[in-house]
């Protein structure tokens, strides 16, 4: 079972630092150290598409945040790509946003962005101690007022049990909101920002405190002030070891006295949480005043 993880796992890789190249069944074949045949079927079982499928979606959704955030044209797009041609990368488009990349350049909207998980991250969470104690970096850093858009769950307190409430495609969505802080975030929630019979914990993307833009249908939208923030930033991490750099990190957040740098804890604003990356450590924010 480890093995055939692992092996899925190198083939997710190998396609992320490829994806602008032609991948083959025997590029992935040489990732995963099984036969050509075998190595499709293991794909298909533990990532629930086929190959083709799965760098298809990745390449389109690549293409949308291209159109969003460079001046690139249609054509040099669906090249870069990959794509046969731009009749081809248009229809495939539309297939999987439901706009025209043209239109979709011209007046970004919010897309449901395919943005898949490897398959490591589907062991299940590991309550243990933590081994070796590593080193976690603290610093101020001040965020202005904002707006959030927010999808809410209902009643989860953790990222688990919000993707068993709301499912995990809302990343997606809130990854093609060009966001002022570069990236979606996690926040929990102080009282005064949780609707009635909603969830403690959702997910959202910062946005400047003047957007007009679309509000995807189901999402809510919240205004934050300006607020200085507590971020705490643990060592890289390998990847298959995520819960254990999360546990360092909130460990260190609980057994911090802010006082020891003249200030508190900030109650009335959200705390934070960034996506989980290896390369550069896990990384929630606290507010204090």
């Amino acid at each position: 079972m480890e093995e055939h993880r692992e092996a899925v796992q190198r083939m997710q890789d190998y396609i992320a630092e490829h994806l602008r190249e032609n991948i083959t069944l025997a590029d992935l074949s040489t990732a995963s150290l099984f036969s050509p045949w075998y190595s499709y079927r293991l794909f298909s079982q533990w990532v629930n598409m086929t190959p083709a499928d799965y760098i298809r979606r990745l390449r389109l959704s690549k293409s949308a945040l291209m159109l969003r955030d460079e001046d690139y044209k249609i054509l040099d797009v669906a090249l870069e790509l990959g794509f046969d041609s731009v009749d081809g990368y248009q229809r495939a488009f539309f297939r999987e946003f439901g706009c025209n990349p043209r239109q979709y350049a011209t007046a970004p909207i919010p897309l449901y962005l395919f943005t898949p998980y490897g398959v490591r991250y589907q062991i299940v969470r590991k309550e243990k101690q933590m081994e070796n104690v590593k080193s976690v970096f603290v610093q101020v850093i001040e965020k202005p007022v904002r707006k959030v858009i927010i999808k809410r769950g209902i009643q989860a307190t953790d990222y688990f049990a919000y993707c068993e409430e709301v499912g995990c495609d809302v990343w997606g969505l809130l990854t093609s909101i060009k966001s002022i802080s570069g990236e979606p975030v996690c926040l929990w929630l102080p009282a005064a920002y949780i609707a009635s019979g909603t969830s403690e914990y959702v997910q959202g993307v910062e946005v400047p405190a003047d957007y007009d833009g679309v509000i995807p249908d189901g999402f809510d939208v919240i205004e934050l002030p300006a607020s200085k923030y507590l971020m705490f930033q643990g060592e890289p991490f390998d990847e298959k070891n995520y819960c254990d750099a999360i546990e360092q990190v909130q460990n260190a957040v609980e057994k911090y006295d802010p006082a020891a740098i003249g200030y508190a804890w900030d109650k009335e604003n959200p705390r934070i949480q960034l996506e989980p990356i290896g390369t550069r450590g896990y990384i929630e924010l606290l507010a204090i005043k």
